[in-house]
């Protein structure tokens, strides 16, 4: 799709030219906006109090991982940042405390905050969308989003249908203006485009993203696979007693989904499930392809599948033991 960025308003996405069709073309925001947003400093909403919050929000020194793909995440909780010829994509905020480090982190590399233009999510939790928010605030960038999380962003809590919707202390800060997007349909911003494939299991609108990325004349297909843990609020069952499991259906699918994406280089939300750690010890060891593995979303999947079977193999035994009754939330 071909458009000129004067077609395009800064404060509207209600243009022709701006609307979803089977690509979605990402507006660039005027320099003189852009301007007036790099003077905009960022201002955190209140910080999120968990068990995990401290260890997960350590800071994280920036890099880049290949071609126009860096992390700005924290040590624990990922957010990826994408370089464009028209401005930056921003993929998932961490928790609210996070995004001063984000912030921080897109700077030390050499870059401008206010050139966010797009901001993307995987899941709709406290951990991963937190800081999105400030981040929107701060910038004025597009928040786009599946139809499930974009009610969850806006609500400021997960969706009624999701696993972890009864767990305590879950909400983050609201997000007013989120677009909606639709599954498989790519969002383009300048050279890059990137693509939602929708991931239901973990939450209802769980969202992976796959993208190219060159480094001269070599070109990998990156994943950002969102998780792909069953884990839920007490009470809450992914089975029935029918033996009826649209939850489980829909988890394989995703499991499968990732499984069969095209895949060089795989990210996750949390650091430790791609194994960020260990990459950039062989990384600075003098490997420089440690995060270059065409076979981790297979084994990414394989290890989710084998999580999915573990817990369909516990609630059934707590059918058969009369100790569970129907799943207390389903989703269609």
């Amino acid at each position: 799709m071909v458009y000129d960025k004067s077609d395009c308003h800064a404060t509207s996405w209600s243009h022709p030219r701006c609307t979803l069709s089977l690509y979605l073309t990402v507006c660039v925001l005027s320099a003189a906006t852009a301007a007036t947003h790099a003077e905009t400093r960022l201002i955190p909403d209140a910080p999120s109090r968990c068990e995990a919050c401290a260890e997960w929000n350590k800071p994280q020194t920036p890099f880049r991982i290949f071609g126009n793909t860096y992390y700005v995440g924290t040590a624990q909780l990922s957010a990826i940042l994408i370089r464009t010829k028209d401005g930056l994509i921003l993929i998932d905020g961490a928790l609210p405390q996070s995004a001063p480090l984000i912030d921080a982190n897109i700077r030390a590399l050499g870059f401008d905050t206010a050139e966010v233009k797009l901001i993307v999510t995987s899941h709709t939790h406290f951990d991963h969308v937190g800081g999105v928010a400030a981040l929107q605030r701060a910038t004025g960038a597009m928040v786009a989003a599946s139809p499930s999380s974009a009610q969850a962003l806006r609500e400021g809590r997960p969706a009624q249908d999701d696993p972890q919707f009864a767990s305590p202390d879950n909400r983050f800060p609201r997000v007013v203006d989120v677009t909606v997007i639709a599954d498989g349909e790519a969002l383009t911003m300048g050279d890059v485009a990137i693509t939602p494939h929708f991931t239901p299991g973990h939450t209802p609108g769980g969202t992976t993203w796959t993208w190219r990325s060159c480094e001269q004349q070599r070109c990998l297909n990156i994943v950002y696979a969102d998780s792909l843990n069953a884990v839920s609020a007490e009470g809450f069952l992914f089975t029935t007693r029918s033996g009826r499991s649209p939850l489980v259906d829909a988890f394989r699918r995703s499991i499968h989904t990732i499984e069969t994406l095209p895949c060089d280089i795989l990210l996750s939300p949390h650091s430790g499930f791609f194994g960020m750690a260990d990459k950039l010890r062989r990384r600075a060891e003098g490997q420089s392809d440690a995060f270059v593995d065409a076979t981790a979303c297979r084994r990414y999947a394989a290890a989710a599948s084998a999580r999915l079977d573990q817990r369909i193999a516990r609630e059934r035994e707590m059918h058969k033991r009369g100790e569970a009754g129907e799943t207390t939330r389903t989703r269609p």
